[in-house]
């Protein structure tokens, strides 16, 4: 039986998700990484094709996404991660219409028309302070794990001020602050309401909707998910595996891709088995990559290998 896989290459993690013919995802592996790494998505491919029992010879499409996309040479295509994650969001929460991704080197707005589909998007990567680098640099001027930080910033006692805190030079400005006695609680939770006001900033360009979901690492957050949906004023939606989403949605594309050059009969009993499935992913050939439907979420729940390069 073949299969689809999309791979999702960011700037610290490498993400790989295997689909099976009706949509369904099989396996998924996320791999952390220094930085940009061949070798981290080679290592992401073969977690996610042995967790599922496969050989790269079971994969009939790649389709490859993220910031070093152009990096995976398996790929047959490359998608923007605006066309992934809005894909794989829709697919992890039917019905959602607007999606937020926090990568490590840009943020994203995300709005989802009620059609499912790509509506319309804002970005920020020209400034690190909005993105998942910032906690990268926080974590290493506090000395603490980056998945300590949200646990450090619930602990705050006293509403610190921060102002002007720029990605560049934050290391140093942390420093100053810790010197002044603010406690590394304090810094962290000020640091939450800095990044969640920028992206408050861009939501702002493609207007507020429901329902909302985050995806990517920081979406892991929970303070700062807390934060940002006080900001909001709007309850975020929780997505089990929100790092895998981009890798999902390419897989997803990947499918449809591949499906729009098999034979008419082949492909309505792809589409057979999948209703008899209970399979919630549309075939639809000439969308944008971002379809959806209301018969409930993907069960994408797969408990992806993590390892580190």
């Amino acid at each position: 039986m073949w299969h689809t896989l999309g791979v999702d290459l960011g700037s610290t993690t490498a993400k790989a998700v295997v689909v099976a013919p009706d949509g369904r995802p099989v396996s998924s592996s996320i791999v952390q990484m220094g930085a940009v790494s061949k070798k981290g998505v080679e290592r992401a491919i073969a977690a996610a094709l042995e967790d599922g029992g496969l050989t790269r010879g079971d994969i009939v499409r790649t389709v490859s996404t993220g910031y070093g996309r152009r990096l995976v040479e398996l790929a047959d295509r490359s998608f923007t991660e605006i066309s992934c994650h809005a894909r794989g969001a829709v697919a992890m929460m039917p019905g959602v219409r607007l999606v937020i991704d926090i990568g490590g080197q840009d943020s994203k707005a995300i709005a989802i028309g009620q059609d499912g589909l790509l509506d319309r998007f804002a970005i920020n990567d020209r400034c690190a302070s909005g993105t998942g680098r910032f906690f990268d640099v926080l974590s290493r001027a506090l000395e603490v794990e980056v998945t300590d930080i949200s646990d450090l910033a619930a602990a705050t006692s006293h509403e610190a001020e921060v102002s002007g805190m720029c990605a560049t030079f934050a290391e140093t400005e942390v420093i100053s602050l810790l010197a002044q006695d603010v406690a590394p609680a304090d810094i962290s939770a000020a640091v939450m309401r800095s990044v969640a006001s920028r992206t408050v900033g861009l939501v702002a360009q493609v207007r507020k909707n429901t329902p909302v979901v985050m995806t990517g690492g920081v979406a892991q957050n929970a303070s700062f998910v807390a934060e940002l949906s006080r900001q909001l004023d709007l309850s975020i939606g929780h997505l089990d595996e929100p790092q895998i989403a981009g890798a999902l949605g390419a897989a997803l594309i990947a499918r449809d891709d591949y499906l729009s050059t098999v034979p008419d009969d082949e492909r309505m009993q792809t589409e057979w088995d999948r209703q008899r499935s209970g399979s919630p992913i549309e075939s639809c050939q000439d969308c944008d990559g971002a379809a959806g439907d209301d018969r409930g979420p993907v069960p994408v729940t797969l408990m992806p290998t993590v390892t580190r390069v």
